[in-house]
């Protein structure tokens, strides 16, 4: 099978799980008690013909199973439907909101690669030593401690203490620097680093945390397995060991991770983006659960469905180039 053919594959095993996440979705969104259309209307004196008339353009009045085949036929579209408060487009308004959580977890995955592999490594190149134990100590830590916990006492310390970094929201590099004040492109990409800093951080820790504990114990593994031994025993030094017999292998478990992480990456990004005031597609689904806007609730959550799957999907194809074993399926 070609890395093209697999890949549609994939892509088709993934629809039935989409329509299925957005079917309980679907279902638990309608069974929250309220009306959103009195909630929309609510301080207003509006008479019933026009909560009726309401409720027929947003297709509140036909059944549950009516409204769900439409909603998926919409979808199948491109066609997220409209937000019930805000008056606009779900589509146009997640393309707004989607730009500042992509970064914020695409940086902390970064983060979390950048500190969680090297760690992992010198933590089995010292198995049982002083830096192998400070390396448990951190991994339990990461995992155990919530990360909205862990942007709180960033805050606390690095912006109200110490005043060292700012406390919220964010400076997309994308904009005109003038929308920010600033002077140049420099600048604006100095602040925004900044502003990142502290929610890349929370967001990162329990992500850094579970890689290093898997880099570890897949590289303790490696460095035990005879090729490796036999290695040593013709007197390559250690360094190239770790470098090009161990380190690659290694990676497989790792990469697992990785792609399965992103669900949580992206379920933490709505806390992180509350702690922080960021307006992301996190902190949107949380005011739309509030507001009982359905149709944002159902948009965001397909789209980071969509995210995870793709992130899943580029796992499975990762596995082949870092193990030539792992092929695309049967070969004919």
């Amino acid at each position: 099978m070609t890395l093209l053919r697999y890949t549609a594959w994939r892509l088709a095993q993934a629809v039935p799980v989409l329509i299925g996440i957005l079917f309980i979705t679907f279902l638990l969104v309608n069974a929250v008690p309220g009306d959103p259309v009195r909630l929309m209307v609510e301080g207003q004196e509006v008479d019933q013909a026009t909560i009726d008339m309401l409720e027929a353009r947003y297709g509140l009045d036909k059944p549950f199973h009516e409204r769900f085949a439409n909603y998926v036929l919409g979808v199948m579209q491109g066609d997220l439907g409209h937000s019930f408060h805000r008056g606009m487009p779900v589509t146009e308004l997640i393309m707004i909101r989607a730009p500042p959580t992509l970064m914020l977890v695409l940086s902390a995955f970064v983060f979390a690669l950048a500190t969680s592999i090297p760690l992992g490594v010198i933590a089995a190149k010292r198995r049982n030593e002083p830096a192998d134990h400070v390396s448990r100590l951190l991994a339990i830590f990461g995992v155990s401690t919530p990360s909205f916990w862990i942007g709180i006492m960033l805050i606390i310390v690095f912006a109200v203490w110490l005043g060292l970094l700012p406390s919220g929201r964010l400076v997309y590099p994308w904009r005109d620097p003038g929308f920010y004040g600033l002077n140049n492109r420099l600048e604006l990409w100095y602040h925004s680093i900044r502003h990142l800093i502290l929610p890349m951080i929370a967001l990162g820790t329990l992500q850094m945390a579970t890689l290093m504990r898997i880099e570890r114990s897949s590289m303790v593994e490696t460095l035990q397995k005879d090729y490796v031994r036999l290695a040593r025993a013709y007197g390559v030094p250690e360094r190239t060991i770790l470098r090009k017999h161990a380190f690659r292998s290694a990676q497989l478990p790792v990469i697992t991770i990785v792609g399965l992480n992103l669900s949580t990456a992206l379920g933490g990004a709505v806390l992180i983006e509350t702690v922080f005031e960021i307006n992301g597609m996190g902190r949107l689904i949380v005011q739309a659960i509030a507001q009982h806007d359905y149709q944002v609730v159902l948009g965001v959550t397909v789209v980071l469905a969509f995210i995870f799957l793709i992130g899943v999907i580029i796992t499975d194809i990762s596995y082949a180039y870092v193990d030539p074993r792992v092929s695309y399926g049967d070969e004919d």
